[in-house]
């Protein structure tokens, strides 16, 4: 469940989403510098709003009119940014069990092996990102999110960068996220054609 209306100004610029949806994934759509990754930012709680709501998987994150802005370390969200952001040094598996190990185990709601399992990770653990193919690091990078005990996932453009066939296997895997497990997304792309497959929600920005 994701229900967003937040309002962001930075100088003579304004940001403004409103958006309900009770499930599934919600896409934002627009051209570039329309301000859909400052959307995620802002649900990750990595940029404040000046004023607004946000609510995901039923739970209150920011409501300027409450004063509740949860830390982006409560939120339990999964970023999966566009450029990856593996950690280099540290191998796919020190990668994926990253977050797992941080977190408290009460909120660890999916194992590692169930992980490797979903994305076909099992053959990459020791493998440096460096090693990786676009695809692959795609891969690792969801579920890094989802063993950080994600309740929602922030995808940012992640077929970007791939191409045609690595493209169709990270969006058959989004869609067996989408039904397999249940979690909200919030979906950012430019491409018209991705968002109106996967999403039940699809907000166009401007």
């Amino acid at each position: 469940m994701f229900e967003i209306d937040v309002t962001l100004r930075r100088g003579e610029r304004t940001i403004a989403l409103q958006c309900a949806s009770a499930g599934g994934v919600v896409a934002l759509c627009g051209r570039s510098g329309a301000g859909k990754t400052s959307v995620l930012d802002m649900v990750a709680g990595l940029v404040t709003p000046d004023e607004g709501r946000i609510v995901a998987a039923g739970h209150v994150l920011f409501d300027s009119a409450g004063g509740i802005n949860l830390a982006p370390e409560q939120r339990r969200c999964g970023y999966v940014f566009q450029d990856k952001r593996l950690f280099p040094h540290k191998s796919v598996e020190a990668n994926l069990l990253y977050g797992w190990r941080l977190i408290a185990p009460e909120q660890r709601w999916i194992t590692p092996q169930e992980v490797y399992d979903l994305l076909g990770l099992a053959p990459l653990l020791h493998r440096r990102p460096v090693n990786l193919s676009g695809g692959e690091a795609q891969r690792v990078a969801i579920g890094r999110a989802l063993l950080a005990g994600a309740r929602f996932l922030l995808l940012d453009e992640p077929l970007s960068a791939l191409d045609a066939p690595r493209r169709a296997e990270i969006m058959g895997l989004i869609e067996r996220i989408r039904d397999s497990l249940g979690l909200p997304m919030l979906y950012v792309s430019h491409q018209r054609d991705e968002v109106e497959r996967l999403a039940a929600l699809v907000v166009e920005m401007d």
